[in-house]
């Protein structure tokens, strides 16, 4: 099946000198992964340790009008599986869940690393290590929130190692509710986080897989 951009993202793109309207003119379904990969291959900084910046419009600086496009692509991946709740991790799994929230017309829960004084009551708690900060963090859910009937979908903005991922999968568990899936915007391919929970019978989509970097070229090689 084919697919038209919607027209206030070409004049986006162009206006911002990234895209011609040739680029635009008409495209698969699988649309935002490539304009993803080349959003990666313009803005992207490799450093060493594997680690990929892509900061100017991902994780700090958010360009909200592609995010918009990033929530209507995880829709299509997950909208035949009954999805009534979306939930990530604090804080740049934010700005993923509420345009795929707002796709799906459901409600965003994000687990916190601490738990702070507006959250009252029970909570469901597991812990999760940082591959980026090198630290492991106490992560919570209020049960109020979660819980059995809950068909949830786990978004973030990265799966490397998959310890993010695998955290907020045990939250669910402990809940009782049921997983449905996980969605990350970039794939680290290369560190097999995404491969493990595939193997476990869950499905995972992301909408770019990077299956080798190199921080003194910067080149980057996405999976087919």
């Amino acid at each position: 099946m084919l697919k038209f951009v919607p027209f206030y993202l070409i004049i986006y793109y162009v206006l911002c000198n990234r895209y011609t309207k040739t680029d635009f003119y008409i495209f698969t379904v699988g649309v935002i992964m490539d304009l993803l990969k080349q959003k990666i291959l313009d803005e992207g900084e490799v450093y060493e340790g594997n680690i990929l910046k892509v900061d100017g419009f991902l994780n700090h600086q958010i360009d909200c009008v592609f995010m918009g496009e990033v929530g209507k692509e995880f829709h299509r991946l997950f909208k035949d599986e009954g999805v009534n709740k979306i939930l990530t991790i604090e804080a740049s799994g934010i700005a993923i869940g509420v345009p795929v929230a707002q796709e799906f017309g459901c409600p965003l829960l994000f687990a916190k690393k601490t738990k702070t004084k507006n959250i009252a009551g029970d909570v469901y708690s597991t812990k999760v290590e940082s591959f980026t900060h090198g630290k492991v963090y106490d992560v919570i859910v209020s049960k109020k929130f979660l819980g059995k009937g809950d068909r949830v979908l786990i978004v973030d903005d990265f799966l490397a190692v998959g310890n993010a991922l695998n955290g907020l999968i045990d939250l669910v568990r402990q809940s009782g509710a049921e997983l449905v899936g996980c969605g990350a915007v970039i794939e680290k391919g290369y560190q097999h986080g995404g491969d493990a929970l595939r193997m476990q019978g869950i499905k995972v989509e992301s909408l770019a897989i990077i299956e080798e970097m190199n921080s003194k070229t910067g080149e980057i090689i996405f999976r087919n």
